[in-house]
């Protein structure tokens, strides 16, 4: 009888990691949208723009 609770002890641990997992995953899917739409953009002004995105939000300072 030790070894089935044994068992459905180890199988319950299993699927409670993958729940965790899951749930962050879940909550960590947003972060990672908004992060590759921002990248996205950042790729697109460089591709019409030909320079690298550090060059085109850098403001020069006017020579005086």
């Amino acid at each position: 009888m030790t070894t089935n609770s044994d068992t459905v002890k180890n199988t319950l641990d299993i699927v409670s990691v993958f729940a965790t997992v899951g749930s962050f995953l879940e909550m960590f899917t947003p972060v990672f949208g908004l992060i590759g739409a921002v990248w996205t953009v950042m790729r697109i002004a460089e591709m019409i723009a030909g320079k690298p995105f550090s060059e085109l939000i850098r403001r020069k300072k006017d020579a005086e």
